[in-house]
């Protein structure tokens, strides 16, 4: 029988305009989806003129400028609906989906449909449940006392996967798949008996205690930031109040 990380895949990457979940926007997205291990994944895309200014900052990182995305971007409201209905397919063919720091580009992607849908992303997953693998939460967990950064490029680096254009989301989306298929083998003992509905359950603990953890050193160091313990997805501002 073949272990999930030797399956079917799907995996999904956002750039924005910056890192606030609840103001930021998304200017590129894209879904990589692959059936096996070394397969030609395929790969849907989009570009979006998101209406408001692009921090230079941002555009240092990935290289999308504000007249580049006014003349090649389309309008928001029907992209977060194409991408939307893209994850609610993978969903409903059961692909697991895979997204690096889930709760930052699931969270945008919610955002920007309550935004421009007047809809909520879990509205799309009503019918067939989203089954998320979050390299960053699995490397946390599996290796927690390896010391050094785990952002995608160091992550990358430290399994041996290739990383080429990162800050590209159709790169960083194919590089989080290739990761999880590595984190998979590397721990295949403590993950292949695991399904990917049981692993999505899994990381949600994780995810908590990983941030609890975060929020008591940055208590003990005297900075302000509060630490989300929600995963994959961070609920609304209405909700969580």
């Amino acid at each position: 029988m073949t272990c999930w990380y030797e399956g079917p895949l799907a995996a999904f990457d956002t750039e924005t305009t910056g890192v606030d979940v609840e103001t930021d926007r998304i200017v590129s997205a894209a879904v990589v989806v692959q059936d096996s291990p070394g397969t030609r994944p395929r790969v849907s895309r989009w570009l979006v003129n998101p209406g408001v200014p692009v921090p230079a900052g941002a555009t240092a990182i990935h290289g999308l400028t504000d007249e580049h995305l006014q003349r090649n971007g389309r309008w928001p409201a029907p992209v977060m609906h194409e991408i939307a209905d893209e994850l609610a397919e993978q969903a409903a063919m059961g692909r697991p989906l895979v997204v690096m720091n889930a709760p930052f580009d699931l969270t945008l992607l919610d955002r920007e449909l309550r935004r421009h849908r007047a809809s909520s992303l879990d509205h799309w997953f009503e019918s067939a449940a989203l089954r998320v693998l979050d390299p960053r939460v699995l490397d946390k967990h599996l290796d927690r006392y390896r010391k050094g950064r785990r952002t995608l490029t160091d992550l990358c680096a430290h399994y041996g996967v290739t990383l080429e254009g990162a800050h590209d989301a159709g790169a960083d989306a194919l590089a989080s798949l290739e990761l999880v298929r590595a984190l998979g083998r590397r721990f295949a003992t403590r993950l292949e008996r695991l399904s990917p509905a049981e692993l999505h359950t899994l990381q949600s603990t994780w995810h908590a205690a990983q941030a609890r953890g975060l929020q008591a050193w940055f208590t003990r160091s005297g900075t302000p930031e509060v630490v989300s313990t929600d995963w994959p997805l961070r609920p609304g501002l209405a909700e969580a109040a």
